[in-house]
């Protein structure tokens, strides 16, 4: 009996010395998404830690962001290539909705909710999706309005925010009115991602977006000069290696205007 005994309490003592705990889980979830760009080796550690601790906003707008990030580098060039990406947009809505919805003082919560209802707008067009884009702008001014979470979360709420005032103003004002989006601005767009920069210099696609917003109010000098930044700035995001060559590409086209 004595040997049994031992035995279960070898066993007990190995187990909890290697079960990993849901901050250790997220910990490195977060390592693999943000720094390794693993996107599914890090979806299977925020998979666990919701299994240890389910309900957890922290956890839910992780799966969120990591089901969007899977789902912009799935191919779509077949219906069900598509189907299955939106599929994953679909996940992740429920996870940010999910977060919001736990944590309606956090920032973040917010952030990821009109970032994935921005990418399902984008996914199915815009102009079919109105509806979507007011909601990105509610969450994003939201989160702005919270003001927490860091200067990464409220440089990236600034940085969508502009972008999505970009987006909106493909129109012009006197068609976009009746559809209840007259409040896009190129201007506006400018200066919410000149803050979203202010807030994190080191961003690629910050500075690329910056340039697509200058070129819509034809100011050429200021596009070309934030494309030249560009080269300069360390990787930080899976994309970087192809905004350089989206920013390279561009400015080429805009050199002589």
């Amino acid at each position: 009996m004595k040997k049994y005994l031992l035995l279960a309490l070898l066993f007990l003592l190995t187990a909890s010395g290697t079960a990993q705990t849901v901050e250790e889980l997220i910990s490195q979830g977060d390592q693999l998404a943000t720094k390794e760009f693993k996107n599914s080796e890090a979806l299977e550690k925020f998979l666990a830690a919701d299994k240890l601790s389910p309900n957890n906003w922290e956890v839910y707008w992780r799966l969120s962001r990591t089901y969007v990030d899977i789902g912009e580098h799935l191919p779509s060039g077949s219906d069900a290539q598509k189907a299955e990406q939106l599929s994953k947009y679909q996940q992740a809505f429920n996870y940010a909705d999910k977060a919001v919805k736990l944590a309606p003082d956090k920032s973040v919560t917010y952030l990821r909710r009109a970032i994935v209802n921005g990418r399902i707008a984008l996914f199915k067009g815009v102009w079919d999706a109105l509806g979507l884009v007011k909601d990105v702008k509610a969450d994003l001014e939201k989160a702005i309005k919270l003001g927490n979470g860091g200067n990464e979360i409220q440089a990236t709420a600034h940085y969508v925010l502009g972008r999505t005032h970009t987006k909106v103003c493909e129109k012009s004002y006197f068609v976009r009115l009746p559809l209840g989006l007259g409040w896009g601005d190129i201007s506006v767009a400018i200066a919410e991602i000149k803050k979203a920069i202010e807030l994190r210099p080191n961003f690629r696609m910050f500075h690329y977006d910056l340039a697509i917003a200058y070129i819509a109010d034809d100011e050429y000098k200021s596009a070309r000069q934030a494309l030249q930044k560009i080269p300069s700035i360390a990787i930080a995001d899976e994309d970087d290696v192809k905004v350089a060559a989206d920013a390279k590409k561009l400015l080429d086209d805009i050199k002589n205007k």
